[in-house]
């Protein structure tokens, strides 16, 4: 039964996806008499917590209750008053938790407040479930840094376009469906110049019900080559454009994107080219916990490169168009030994139709 309410917890969880940034996805259902009589989530940064919100849906006294929360309880005055308190206050019996929380500002006293008012508490339930829905949460609230998912589709050869440049489309709906999910998951949206320039996208979400947040835009342009015409600097949204360029780029240029609207961040040469590492720091810095890096090979291949990808989802259509001059996925310089190869963990694969998704961790960060 613990389980059963757990997974319940997680789906509601689940449905703050791209709302609650840089908070936690966290679900709570509250049980009385092996009926649940309350459940609720996080929904929107800044507004009640899960357990709050489940507290408000109670269909009847939740005294002496049982409380599933994904989770654990906060114990400190942040946007909201604590919930740990609140569940205190309610003289709910038990709480049983999916994951402990990180932040410093809880790690274990959440619980801790609950233990010393005589609730009893039930941790790790499932944990890996939990830790898997936050993994965005778990790495920025430790490292303040964006968790990074590399995307990418392919040909079942491994081109990325055509000869030609064309790209469209390597995958079907289903996998573009996904994509835009995704997209309304994260906070940021990375591609290079070169995707701009090659094909002009409007970097925003698209979901069926219309209910999709966007994600910031971001750019990677050290020399601010964008044209200033460009769909990112004039598409309609709520979510800013962030150009990353270096001191490479012509300062009248910088003003004319900032004119627009766009916000200009000039940071340090690597390679004659942004330094990732030190634009992973100023994105976290803004809030930023996430980015979807939908560069093309030579941006990929720079992430990889630098080490700020924690993630890679690998879409493979099953077609064929050959050609030595198809780029692949990634570029650059390449690995000279195979023994030096970057290597996936914690894999899983999905299908998408006739589409098959590879997901894999880099350095055991799931």
């Amino acid at each position: 039964m613990e389980i059963k309410y757990m997974q319940r917890a997680l789906e509601l969880a689940k449905k703050g996806a791209g709302f609650t940034n840089p908070n936690p996805l966290v679900g709570a259902v509250i049980v009385k008499d092996g009926r649940i009589i309350g459940e609720g989530y996080h929904e929107v940064y800044g507004s009640s917590h899960a357990e709050v919100n489940a507290f408000k849906n109670a269909v009847e006294d939740v005294k002496g209750a049982d409380m599933y929360v994904t989770l654990e309880p906060c114990s400190h005055y942040g946007k909201t008053p604590p919930c740990a308190d609140a569940i205190v206050k309610k003289g709910i019996k038990k709480v049983i938790i999916g994951l402990k929380d990180p932040n410093p500002l809880v790690s274990g006293r959440g619980i801790n407040i609950l233990k010393e008012n005589g609730i009893e508490v039930i941790t790790g339930v499932l944990e890996e479930e939990g830790r898997k829905l936050n993994e965005i949460f778990l790495k920025y609230i430790t490292t303040k840094l964006p968790f990074c998912i590399l995307k990418t589709a392919m040909t079942l050869d491994g081109k990325i376009a055509a000869y030609t440049g064309d790209s469209k489309w390597i995958t079907n709906e289903m996998s573009r469906k996904y994509v835009h999910e995704l997209r309304n998951r994260v906070s940021g949206i990375m591609v290079g110049i070169g995707t701009v320039l090659q094909d002009n996208p409007y970097l925003t979400t698209r979901l069926d019900n219309g209910q999709g947040s966007d994600a910031a835009r971001i750019i990677v342009d050290s020399r601010a080559t964008i044209p200033l015409e460009a769909k990112v600097l004039n598409v309609k949204s709520n979510a800013e454009t962030i150009i990353a360029v270096t001191e490479l780029a012509d300062k009248e240029k910088i003003k004319n994107l900032r004119d627009k609207g766009a916000v200009v961040i000039v940071l340090p040469l690597k390679k004659n080219k942004v330094n990732l590492n030190f634009l992973m720091k100023t994105l976290g810095e803004r809030k930023i916990d996430s980015v979807l890096l939908e560069g093309g090979s030579t941006l990929n291949y720079s992430a990889l490169m630098s080490g700020i990808v924690d993630k890679v989802n690998v879409f493979i259509a099953p077609k064929i168009i050959g050609g030595s001059n198809a780029k692949t996925f990634v570029g650059g310089d390449g690995i000279s030994l195979m023994k030096d190869s970057i290597i996936l963990n914690d894999i899983e694969t999905h299908r998408f139709g006739d589409d098959i998704m590879i997901e894999g961790y880099l350095g055991n960060k799931k």
